[in-house]
This record gives C-alpha cells, structure tokens and sequence, in this order.
C-alpha cells in the first residue's frame, strides 16, 4: 500500500485487558497508523454492552507503551473525550449515531475546541449528505484541523446482502465537496460479515479511499460485539497484503485511458440528451392524462415497461438489479414531471 494509505484496526469492543494486549500483539508487525478499540459503545437497544467505559483507557496505555502504537477510541459525549485526552490518546472518532446528531457533534466540537488532535467522523447512519457535511462544519469551526471521514455504510430499510448499504455515490460526492478531508472506509460496518471484507475493501482502494478501518479480535467467534464481522490479525494481514494498490494516475500511459473516458463523455452526453427527450414526452403524456381525466399511475403499463426493460438489459449483458435501479430513477422522474402538469392551471 501507498505510504500515505491510513490503517486502522482492533476489536469492536475492548472486553479485557488481556483480549486488547492479545490483539495489539498480533498487530505489532502489520504496520497499522491507528490501534482502534471501542471502549464507550452506543447501542441501538437498551441491554446491550456498552462498553468497559474508562476502565479501557489504561489498557490502550499499554498498547502504547508495549508496542509502539498510536491508539484511537469512539467518543460519543464530551465527557468521553476529556477523559481520553486526559489518557493521551492519540485520535478519536464520531461514531455514526453521535454524526446523526448535530447537538451532541456541536457540543464535542466545543469540548475539543483549541485541542489539537486527529479526529475522524463517520458518517451518519441515514444517508444524508448533508448532515455528515455538516459535522465536519461544526469540527472545523471549533478550530480542528485534523479531520478525516469514515464511510461505513447506510442503514437502508429490508436490505440483506450488507449490514448497512454502501451507497458509493454518498462518499464520492464527499469527497467532490471536501477534497481536502482523506476518506477512509470501514468495511467491517458496511458488511457485517467477515467473509465480505475483502471485496469491500478492494472496492474502497479501487475508488481511491485515503484508508481503511478494519475490526480485528484474537477469536471472533467470541467476541462480546459484533463476532460476525471481524477477522483475526492473521487473517487482517492477508486482507492488506493482498489488497491491488491503485494510484491516481499523472504520468505515463494515460493517452488511453484519456480516449476511453473521452468515449465515456460522449456517451454521457447522450444519456443525457435522450433523458431530456424522453421527459419531454412524459409531459405530453402527463397533459393527456390530465385532459383526459386519468391517473398519473398506471401500474399496468409501469409493469410492462419494466418487465421489458429487464429482458432488453439482461440480452445487453447487465445486471437486472442495475436495470431495475434506473428505470426505477426514471420512472420516479416522469411522475413527478406529470404531477407537475396535472397542478398546472388551465390556460
């Protein structure tokens, strides 16, 4: 990986002093920027373990101290983070329900003001731009500078094949916003399950993510929190050896790639000028309907559109799921575009 690429890693949740130092061991030769180990845990439901609390701190001493690794904690009120700077320690993070919040990241941005020490944030967990724009606002208003992002994914309502939906397009247009603020990825969130790891992780390199923030137990299967989704050290390390590092490209070897996203402009451009075409019509439609005293849905004639839609991608060769996506998007659109016209007064 590049020099510059952050690695983050440790338990969910520190559970001993012997669990912590076992990790961190395992860890001493994996070249990780940050020890991570949740100490103060908030949870979705009452009952839950919420964490050792300041008991932890002294064990993320040791892991200072015997390995010569910087550390990081969760933070999710001010008193969190006065009691781990008072520790020493070296970076703290906004857990995604604290981002949720813009009281409570206000009221951890008054309680760091003036302190100088990385601090990252996560992402809320709906997915609004916006509200994670806007702790990063609140941060930097209070003077932090060190800000970095952890995309963890989205908690997306009967979705089954992540633990919460990465929804790609939220982080890079984060990243178009706030160039200046690395992006890092936690594909243990995004997955919930260990065997997905890898692939996510990939994904975020291949993307240019700035780093990754990865759970990791000495025995998963027992762990306390979150078993399902973290890895062993060993297995940490084969996932970072084996990630295909990407760069971003300045120098030899790119007049390819330049036609090729030439061609993708073009093509762009097309898709858009047919988009614009065919809401054109949705409108003739949409006043024909309304002249004509009809309803804007017409769930029959939706069903055929998508059902041929699907069958004319699927011979192109792409996934139903993105075809389904699009004309969803679309469709969306035109009802809108429609509805719009239905209000219009007469003339």
């Amino acid at each position: 990986m590049q020099d510059t690429f952050t690695l983050i890693a440790g338990p969910c949740s520190a559970e001993s002093r012997e669990q912590v130092l076992a990790t961190a061991s395992g860890l001493k030769d994996s070249g990780i920027s940050y020890f991570r180990s949740g100490i103060w845990k908030p949870r979705t439901r009452p009952g839950a373990f919420e964490g050792v609390g300041h008991t932890g701190l002294p064990w993320l001493q040791e892991v200072q101290s015997e390995f010569g690794m910087k550390v990081c904690v969760e933070v999710a009120q001010p008193r969190h983070a006065e009691a781990a700077l008072k520790a020493g320690i070296d970076m703290l993070w906004i857990g995604a329900r604290t981002t949720a919040n813009p009281f409570q990241v206000q009221e951890m941005a008054d309680c760091l003001r003036g302190v100088d020490i990385p601090v990252a944030v996560k992402n809320p967990t709906q997915p609004d731009l916006a509200l994670w724009s806007g702790a990063f606002e609140r941060l930097s208003g209070a003077g932090i500078r060190q800000l970095s992002a952890v995309h963890r994914g989205f908690t997306v309502h009967g979705q089954k094949k992540y633990r919460n939906v990465p929804l790609w397009q939220i982080p890079i247009d984060f990243r178009n916003g706030h160039p200046e603020i690395p992006l890092l990825n936690d594909p243990s969130h995004i997955t919930g399950k260990r065997d997905m790891v890898p692939d996510v992780a990939q994904t975020a390199v291949d993307l240019g993510f700035d780093g990754l923030m990865i759970e990791v137990h000495p025995e998963p299967e027992s762990a306390w929190t979150d078993a399902a989704q973290q890895v062993t050290p060993s297995r940490f390390l084969e996932i970072v050896r084996g990630l295909e590092s990407k760069v971003q490209g300045n120098g030899k070897g790119r007049e390819g790639l330049s036609a090729l996203r030439s061609e993708i402009d073009m093509i762009d451009e097309g898709l858009v000028e047919l988009l614009a075409r065919r809401m054109g019509v949705s409108e003739e439609i949409g006043k024909f309907k309304k002249s004509h005293g009809m309803t804007i849905l017409q769930i029959a004639r939706w069903n055929q559109i998508l059902a041929q839609s699907k069958s004319a991608g699927s011979e192109q060769g792409l996934p139903e799921g993105f075809v389904e996506e699009v004309f969803k998007a679309i469709h969306q659109a035109s009802i809108a575009a429609q509805r719009k016209v239905q209000r219009r007064p007469e003339d």
